[in-house]
């Protein structure tokens, strides 16, 4: 029983971006880069937001082009 349980949790806590195997992240994608930040607009951490290192460094870079360009809030 205990077998089971570590493969369904171990299964539920993938990258969101690996499951949909996506290779880059776009900064003009508004919608997917609020999720990954707080009301307050800052970005979560990696555990928070359950993202493998590459992908998190990939949405910091997104998240960053996206402020410049006034997509996205910077922290306030």
């Amino acid at each position: 029983m205990g077998k089971q349980r570590y493969a369904t949790d171990k299964r539920r806590r993938r990258c969101r971006f690996c499951r949909e195997k996506r290779k880059e992240i776009d900064y003009k994608d508004v919608a997917t880069l609020q999720k990954c930040t707080t009301a307050q607009g800052k970005i979560f951490s990696r555990r928070r937001s359950r993202n493998c290192a590459r992908h998190q460094r990939m949405l910091k870079q997104a998240i960053k082009r996206a402020r410049f360009l006034a997509l996205l809030p910077y922290v306030g």
